[in-house]
């Protein structure tokens, strides 16, 4: 007797499992499309973070951030003194010498001072930078109030440029009022300034020559 040929079942897909089939990919579609809504939405965040947290640290003086005023106390300096004290650091690569002229001076609670820092370019180029700021104790930032200052804005000193740069100031009354400042004698104001990209070379005029090209 001759073996009979075997006859291998073919499997016939339902209506049913197809339609799940199709569910699954769109499901698997909506969560690669939802992963990648959070990972562009975490990307976004992580660059308005900063200046998110610059905002509300000069919004409520956090971190020791100090205020900006646009003049003096309605009320006037009182009695009580306080010394505030200044300070001034360099980031790393960035060849500027910067101090305060006075290291320390004793002033009056709401009193509008005017003090000085000095920077001088100590390189053989053109350089620029840009000053950060606090203050310490962290939780007087509230109530330090500056009307001028150089902070945040680019300053570009010529080879061995030297340079004034003021900054307006004073200490709000409200200070006096806040319980938990009763013991405290002094307050310290602190820049420290940041080097910016190199500048690009200036364009010359079209009636100049230019010479790192030569004469042709």
């Amino acid at each position: 007797m001759t073996d009979q040929p075997q006859i291998q079942p073919v499997e016939v897909s339902s209506p049913r499992s197809d339609k799940n089939a199709r569910r699954g990919l769109g499901r698997d579609a909506t969560v690669a499309a939802a992963c990648g809504l959070l990972v562009a939405f975490m990307v976004g965040a992580s660059y308005a973070a900063v200046p998110l947290y610059n905002w509300f640290c000069r919004a409520t003086g956090f971190n020791g951030t100090t205020m900006v005023a646009s003049s003096a106390p309605a009320t006037g300096p009182i009695a009580r003194k306080i010394a505030v004290r200044f300070d001034a650091n360099v980031s790393g690569g960035l060849p500027w010498k910067f101090v305060p002229e006075q290291s320390e001076i004793e002033v009056k609670i709401g009193e509008v001072v005017t003090v000085f820092y000095t920077v001088t370019n100590q390189s053989a180029r053109t350089t620029s930078a840009q000053a950060a700021y606090n203050v310490a104790p962290l939780t007087v930032g509230a109530y330090f109030q500056k009307i001028n200052c150089f902070c945040f804005t680019d300053q570009t000193l010529a080879p061995g440029e030297k340079r004034e740069m003021p900054v307006v100031f004073y200490v709000d009354p409200a200070l006096a009022a806040d319980s938990e400042n009763d013991g405290l004698k002094s307050i310290t104001l602190s820049y420290t300034f940041y080097p910016l990209r190199d500048l690009a070379p200036k364009p010359l005029a079209a009636t100049e020559t230019d010479k790192r090209k030569g004469n042709l």
